[in-house]
């Protein structure tokens, strides 16, 4: 039996059609809950739909014949800048479902919906080496100030409180 494929560049769709895709399928993406010593939250303020203009853990897409782990440790040094061994350890906190009503392209009637493999990584904060392209800033957040904020998207709020139960999935 061979191994499928390592994802390349290729695995990227074209903008049409991952707008095609989006419009008729749920995607599959990880989130990443990174916390420091001091159980503090790292989140991004998000430049790009869906949920732009609002503070959000670091996250994306799984590539076709991707695997999991490989997707964890390719999102966290894309957004990151971490070390593949600075993943390793990263505990699955659940399967979340984040519901938007726009797109990444901002095309309209057509809504957003991700499968999400939701982790959970404690790293030191000289850890994050970068900041990604989707993001305006990077701060570290106290978990009782993040749920306390309407500038922290309620489907990041979702991994801290099991109140908000709109967006988990049994």
């Amino acid at each position: 039996m061979t191994a499928p494929p390592t994802p390349t560049h290729r695995h990227y769709l074209p903008h049409d059609t991952l707008l095609t895709v989006v419009r008729h399928t749920p995607l599959v993406s990880i989130d990443l809950v990174c916390r420091n010593a001091r159980g503090e939250v790292l989140l991004g303020l998000r430049q790009n739909r869906p949920a732009q203009g609002t503070w959000f853990v670091p996250g994306g897409r799984i590539l076709k014949d991707e695997r999991v782990a490989d997707a964890l440790r390719r999102i966290a040094a894309a957004e990151l800048g971490f070390h593949p061994d600075e993943v390793a350890a990263a505990r699955p906190l659940g399967v979340f479902e984040h519901l938007y009503p726009d797109n990444f392209s901002g095309t309209e009637d057509v809504t957003t919906h991700y499968v999400v493999l939701a982790y959970e990584v404690t790293v030191g904060e000289d850890s994050v080496r970068s900041l990604d392209s989707q993001h305006s800033a990077l701060q570290w957040w106290p978990v009782g100030a993040l749920l306390a904020s309407d500038a922290v998207h309620v489907n990041t709020r979702a991994y801290f409180d099991d109140a908000i139960t709109c967006t988990r999935t049994p």
